[in-house]
């Protein structure tokens, strides 16, 4: 009878070489369409809302290398009072924190003398941002006493219209004294002389308004849809608010209702606070069961009270869009600046390092890029065309993913960013030599070459990862602790040490995978960098080495490499071996001597 047996194939190193390469492919298509298809939407759309409205295929330069625009802060104080050192530097801190919300910016925030605070922005912001670094981001929250719709009229200081000012022959005083916030006993007659004749074109200046007193004051939706309101005196502060975030709103069910929200959760004063407003509230009619929500001095939302809410958890709802209520949210969660500012100037200025810094940086970079290739050329042969599209796969990868981040988290290449891709240059490099260095090693111990790639990767990977591991790590330290243009260094540094790991296991090693069953390496070409005669690969035994001869005692071609590329296990070995035959010989002389 004969037996039938089953085996299952084995992924042959060429299989799996081509597969690694495969997906290197997918990764490099995958990062080009997606930032294909974002620019072809921006420029077809021209919309400033999709995820896709800042796409280019083009990374967004740093102030230092492009320019941009310097805003500057002035501190508004009541008169005999100053600023602080420490509310200066509090109010940089978080003017950063906002700029930087949506990643590193490369801009600028310094102080100028004792009252101002100087801005400067890569590029062109768009309102947005400078909306981030001008609002004073004042949260407060009012009970509605009045409200009515009202029709052309829009928010926002006109140059023609002015606020109106009611006479001061009307009583200023409540009708009765008020029993809580939303006792309609606020509206005096004056408060209700400047309801009437309230320009929302114009505002009298709300943010400042006393918190113990009522308020005038407007709202109005993207649809240009405009009200006007009298609130009640301030309950809540939004100081005292420990987080916001924005997203899509659930209902009772825990299903999207497409509607973008800002999601507020209270401190426990906050939430005591919180708690003791809506649970009066949810008892009143409307228009006095709303609470507003006044974000320096104008009403962003006033949502009914449909119950009491006793666990400190908001949500803000209305005409938001993901890059408003995004706003909203960085505004609230790096908190209120600790004084007022106006801004006193924004102009565009000049870059200060400009393109001549950045054509010597890119100099500088393709010398070093150069050099590398010349000595892979002299110390590796033909194998140096393997560094050279490692290095071009790796440059690839790199570019696409900087100009990811550059529209997608509003990165910006500094001259410290290209500082930190020439010094890649260096780490990528360094991995090559590691490994080709392992390859050689296992040849010089009589080793095929398909045998020591795969021993060597073994042995290489191990160097190659700790080395990238101390690097990532040094990276990652340096961007959480750095600001500025350190930080955009920092990133590139992280970005590209991570790279080439990728670059190393999905490209370099398939690659010599591949060449080590052709004939040209494979056979040991004296032009291919992995001749065993050249390296002195003449192994006799068991941990036994011999330097290699030639007729009439003269080493062979390549002895000179091989006393410089012995391992230690190598020359200890040859040592032992050495020490061994001589002791064999004064062995064999003695015996001659008395055989004598």
């Amino acid at each position: 009878m004969r037996k039938l047996s089953f085996y299952v194939a084995r992924s042959t190193p060429a299989k799996k070489a081509l597969r690694s390469l495969t997906w290197l492919l997918v990764i490099i298509a995958a990062i080009t369409a997606l930032n294909g298809a974002a620019t072809i939407l921006h420029k077809t759309t021209n919309s400033t809302a999709g995820w896709w409205s800042n796409a280019s295929f083009v990374p967004e330069l740093a102030l230092d290398l492009q320019g941009g625009t310097q805003v500057t802060l002035q501190a508004q104080l009541q008169s005999g009072k100053t600023v602080s050192s420490d509310q200066l530097n509090q109010a940089v801190s978080i003017i950063r924190q906002r700029i930087n919300a949506n990643g590193v910016t490369e801009a600028e925030i310094n102080t100028q003398g004792k009252n101002n605070i100087v801005v400067s922005i890569p590029g062109k912001p768009d309102a947005a941002t400078l909306n981030r670094i001008e609002s004073a981001a004042r949260l407060t929250f009012r009970p509605v006493l009045y409200t009515e719709q009202v029709s052309s009229s829009s928010v926002g200081k006109s140059a023609s219209a002015t606020p109106y000012v009611p006479s001061k022959t009307l009583d200023a005083k409540p009708t009765a004294k008020p029993t809580d916030a939303s006792d309609v006993s606020w509206i005096s007659a004056r408060l209700a002389d400047l309801y009437t004749n309230y320009n929302c074109a114009a505002p009298d200046d709300v943010s400042n308004a006393p918190d113990d007193k009522p308020l005038v004051t407007c709202s109005t939706d993207d649809s240009g849809s405009t009200s006007k309101f009298i609130l009640g005196p301030v309950e809540v502060e939004g100081s005292t608010i420990s987080d916001a975030t924005s997203g899509l709103a659930t209902n009772s069910q825990g299903n999207s209702t497409g509607q973008w929200a800002v999601n507020i959760n209270f401190n426990g004063k906050g939430t005591t606070e919180f708690k003791n407003v809506t649970s009066r509230l949810v008892s009143l009619t409307a228009p006095r069961n709303q609470f507003a929500i006044v974000l320096d001095g104008l009403v962003i939302t006033a949502p009914s009270t449909n119950s009491a809410i006793t666990d400190g958890s908001a949500q803000i709802t209305g005409t938001f869009t993901s890059d408003t209520a995004k706003t909203l949210a960085d505004q609230l969660k790096f908190g209120a600046l600790p004084i007022n500012f106006q801004v006193q100037s924004n102009e565009a200025i000049s870059a200060t390092l400009g393109k001549t810094q950045l054509l010597s940086g890119l100099i500088a970079g393709l010398i070093g890029l150069i050099l590398v290739i010349i000595y892979s050329i002299i110390q590796y042969r033909a194998l140096a065309f393997v560094t050279v599209l490692s290095l071009a796969i790796s440059g690839v990868i790199t570019y696409l993913t900087i100009d990811f981040l550059s529209w997608h988290d509003g990165y910006r290449l500094s001259l410290a960013g290209v500082a930190g891709l020439i010094v890649a240059i260096g780490i990528t490099a360094d991995s090559f030599i590691v490994y080709f260095e392992r390859i050689r090693d296992e040849l010089r111990d009589g080793r095929v070459l398909e045998s020591a790639v795969e021993a060597g990767w073994k042995r290489a990977i191990r160097t190659i990862l700790a080395s990238d591991t101390v690097n990532f790590l040094a990276a990652v330290t340096l961007y959480i602790l750095a600001v500025g243009n350190v930080k955009g260094f920092a990133l590139t540094l992280l970005i590209t040490t991570l790279i080439d790991v990728v670059v190393v296991t999905l490209f370099t090693h398939p690659m010599l995978r591949l060449i080590a069953r052709t004939r040209y390496f494979g056979g040991g070409h004296r032009f291919s960098g992995l001749d065993p005669n050249a390296l002195g690969a003449v192994y006799r035994g068991r941990a036994s080495f011999r330097e290699p001869v030639v007729a009439g005692g003269r080493k062979k071609a390549g002895g000179k490499e091989v006393e410089k590329r012995q391992t230690i296990a190598e020359r200890r070995a040859a040592e032992a071996a050495a020490a061994k035959e001589a002791a064999s010989e004064k062995t064999q002389g003695t015996t001659s001597e008395k055989d004598s």
